[in-house]
């Protein structure tokens, strides 16, 4: 194994690259394994259980635990040494979402030891023993992520590589897992709701792979079998998080990192007060829709329609504003003189993946709506609310990324040196010198104008001179020719320090209006208000069960989405 030493050799970042290649080679072997695994299950091939999988899964997770621990333990025995950081890596809003989702995720796993309890006479070991590792890997993964989400490893980086990509690809893989037993849940509950609005001639063949055994106690299990798949969602959205953290892990190893102060921009609501106040007003709407759907959908025909067609009429208006904002601030962008940040940053070319590649699930599904209601035959009233949704979905996307893309790699504003060296005086009455308000005011437009004062600016010229003796006397008509001559500059600098300061407030607003308006769509798929099911078109045109797959393997990412582009666009907020 390699050690950190010096300057690398000649040829020594040769090494590393391949070490980089194999590693990720690996990594992508390990998931086909497992996807064609999950997939032979999922089908009932010949020879195939579900035991084979959980034996698979459990030893990846065991093999990850490994792993973790000889870091943790080598750590240890090494935390008195100066350890490079990435400091824009493991932010603190994706480190509190991943414990968060871990909680829950560890409730999940509890009702499964409970369901296995209850079915243990007709179940396979495996079942028992897969909750109770998967415990133990979510606690101690949590802790590692929380402790060395930032580091930039310099030692043994070979035998690193393999170690964090082996974990990247271990929970995809149970993110392929719960992803794919949460879709087999959804073609029972979906079936009932689709059945009230009148389209009975779905066909499909239920397949939930219940146990062939009578529980031993009745309500436990009842509770156990709903709770599962009510936590799934957060399972799903923990692993994902996991995922992401780890990768970024895997692209510092070996990186040098410039050692520099980060400037921490902190959060002010001053002068956002326009964009908090729609965006709470669309928050509060859009609960309010999500209470009033949840309670109408699957009651009869006519209440689901109303609920699809008030759900669809909400979130048209939402994503409209939500273009206009994001043209606007594109626009703003466009008349602004600012280069770009291109510095190597993974977290933040991770960011930008992330939003462009997350965004894929909802137009996948956007897409999947608009060839459903272009090549179906029939077509109920709401349906045709569904096509400018669709739309829409797309297009917002679309603005969006290119905001928040743009935002994270501008450079921040820098003030003109010439204002930055520039002494001020102001000519007083009493022919005196005096200086005027600090630079930090006159900058941000705050100094205040006496009728005895009146600052004096200029560029690269001296506008009033400073004795260091006794005052040097000038006549009264030589302070008014001097007035005269620099208050049409002073008035240039102003109106330009105004300008700037009306586009960022108005880039505040939009950013945190942005921002509220993506927490509130992230709510509805969140908590089961999903009109991908329930609409029914989709699973005319390309059948029950093969629809419900794709939703759920594209409503993770679209959530994700969400979750991302707000935090983002709070860091845009900061920033700006």
């Amino acid at each position: 194994m390699e050690k950190a030493a010096g300057g690398p050799a000649v040829g020594g970042s040769y090494p590393q690259k391949n070490a980089e290649i194999l590693s990720s080679q690996y990594g992508i072997n390990l998931f086909l394994a497992g996807l064609l695994l999950t997939f032979a299950w999922a089908v009932h091939a010949v020879g195939i259980s579900k035991s084979h999988l959980l034996s698979y899964l459990i030893t990846l997770m065991l093999i990850q635990l490994l792993w973790m621990l000889w870091y943790l333990c080598r750590s240890c025995t090494q935390r008195r040494l100066i350890r490079d950081k990435d400091t824009h890596a493991g932010a603190r809003w994706l480190k509190c979402g991943i414990t968060l989702f871990a909680v829950i995720t560890l409730i999940l796993d509890s009702f499964k030891i409970g369901y296995y309890i209850d079915f243990s006479n007709c179940l396979s070991p495996t079942e028992g023993i897969f909750p109770v590792t998967h415990a133990i890997h979510t606690i101690l993964q949590v802790y590692f992520l929380w402790c060395h989400a930032k580091d930039v490893i310099q030692s043994f980086k070979t035998l690193e590589r393999f170690g964090v990509i082996h974990s990247v690809f271990t929970n995809l893989l149970l993110w392929t897992n719960g992803v794919l037993t949460e879709s087999k849940h959804q073609l029972n509950e979906h079936k009932e709701r689709l059945i009230t609005l009148g389209f009975g001639n779905i066909t499909i063949v239920l397949d939930d792979h219940a146990p062939q055994c009578n529980c031993t106690t009745t309500t436990l299990c009842s509770i156990f079998s709903q709770g599962i798949y009510y936590l799934y969602p957060f399972n799903i959205e923990y692993h994902i998080l996991a995922s992401t953290m780890l990768y970024v892990l895997w692209k510092n190893i070996g990186r040098k990192v410039e050692h520099h102060q980060q400037n921490k921009t902190p959060f002010k609501f001053h002068g956002i007060t326009v964009g908090m106040i729609f965006g709470l007003i669309v928050l509060t709407s859009t609960i309010a829709i999500v209470v009033v759907y949840l309670i109408q959908i699957g009651g009869s025909k006519i209440k689901s329609e109303l609920a699809l067609t008030m759900f669809y009429l909400h979130a048209i208006f939402v994503l409209a504003l939500m273009c206009t904002a994001g043209i606007v601030a594109l626009l703003i962008y466009r008349l602004e003189d600012r280069s770009l940040d291109n510095s190597k940053n993974p977290a933040r070319k991770l960011d930008a993946e992330l939003l462009v590649g997350t965004a894929a699930g909802s137009w996948l599904l956007s897409w999947g709506s608009i060839l459903a209601i272009i090549c179906a035959q029939a077509h109920p009233k709401y349906t045709w609310y569904n096509l400018p949704y669709s739309v829409l979905v797309i297009v917002e996307k679309y603005i969006q990324n290119l905001f928040i893309i743009e935002s994270i790699h501008r450079e921040q504003e820098k003030v003109n040196d010439d204002i930055k060296t520039l002494r001020i005086v102001t000519v007083s009455r009493g022919s005196t010198l005096s200086l005027t308000p600090l630079y930090k005011e006159i900058y941000n437009g705050r100094a205040t104008h006496d009728t005895r004062e009146v600052p004096c600016l200029f560029k690269g010229s001296i506008c009033g001179r400073e004795d260091d003796g006794a005052g040097v006397a000038k006549e009264e008509t030589s302070q008014d020719e001097n007035l005269v001559m620099h208050s049409a500059s002073d008035f240039s600098f102003y109106s330009r320090n105004s300008d700037t300061n009306n586009k960022r407030r108005i880039l505040k607003n939009i950013a945190a209006f942005l921002f509220l308006c993506n927490l509130s769509l992230w709510i509805p798929p969140a908590f089961g208000c999903r009109p991908e099911y329930d609409n029914g078109l989709e699973e005319i045109v390309f059948g029950f069960e093969p629809w419900i797959i794709v939703v759920n393997l594209a409503m993770p990412f679209s959530i994700f989405y969400r979750m991302h582009s707000a935090a983002s666009l709070f860091e845009v907020n900061c920033k700006t």
